[in-house]
């Protein structure tokens, strides 16, 4: 399966050519990485682009003229990847919250439905032993939250480490997402178990970043939780029964 792996860079200097280096040695020969650097004063787009030209083929990179968002980056990556013919697309941070091990088991997931999300909340998944509790209480409630007030049926709403099916992508109305930050997220996951996209958890161990600065801030999260009545909505015409015909069930 070709896949495509997008990862969004904001002064990502020091994390990318180690997840780079990573993100290669893993056992799938098919794996292209897209890089969507936004301008990082930092020198981030400079790596990638030498990064690209060591690994011709297997990285390439989208310069973007300055900080448009989270959201915008991973869709114009979206597009990007589905025209350049990319069976599966995934999505990642570049800080190594993520853990790059766990993307072959993903892969393997993603036969058996639509979506394949690391998530943090089901069985065996956890967050960095070293957060405080009032990081690991807020983390919880902010997913509590959104699932409750959206019904998803997923335990990780807010993470952002996934893999989708390119049939799955294409189904989306990528041009109706308008959440820029963090809830980016969110929408993604809502707009597709509205449209009956079925989607598998599969667990990760969320690790705080090891070099760089941490983007989240109150702000943010402030900004994501009041995003989330925006998304109930937007989209009550889904809701409503004006949903694609797509599956609802594992695949076999």
């Amino acid at each position: 399966m070709k896949l495509t792996l997008i990862i969004p860079t904001y002064n990502e200097a020091e994390n990318l050519p180690r997840l780079i280096d990573k993100l290669l040695s893993l056992p799938l020969p098919d794996l292209q990485v897209l890089i969507v650097d936004d301008n990082s004063p930092d020198g981030t787009g400079e790596i990638a682009e030498r990064l690209s030209t060591e690994n011709p083929g297997r990285i390439s990179v989208i310069h973007r003229p300055g900080k448009l968002g989270l959201g915008t980056a991973y869709i114009q990556g979206f597009e990007r990847a589905l025209l350049d013919g990319a069976q599966a697309v995934g999505q990642m941070d570049a800080d190594f919250s993520h853990p790059p091990d766990k993307i072959p088991e993903m892969v393997e997931t993603l036969q058996f439905c639509d979506i394949v999300l690391g998530s943090r909340y089901v069985p065996g998944g956890s967050v960095d032993l070293r957060w405080p509790l009032w990081r690991k209480s807020l983390s919880a409630f902010g997913n509590f939250y959104a699932r409750t007030i959206l019904g998803l049926p997923v335990r990780d709403v807010t993470g952002g480490f996934r893999i989708w099916r390119r049939e799955t992508l294409q189904g989306m109305p990528l041009n109706r997402i308008c959440s820029n930050g963090y809830a980016f997220q969110v929408e993604m996951a809502y707009v597709a178990a509205c449209l009956g996209f079925f989607s598998i958890e599969v667990p990760i161990y969320f690790a705080d970043r090891r070099w760089g600065t941490s983007k989240m801030s109150f702000r943010i999260q402030r900004e994501a939780a009041i995003r989330v009545w925006h998304i109930l909505l937007r989209y009550r015409d889904l809701r409503s029964g004006e949903r694609a015909q797509v599956p609802s069930q594992p695949r076999s």
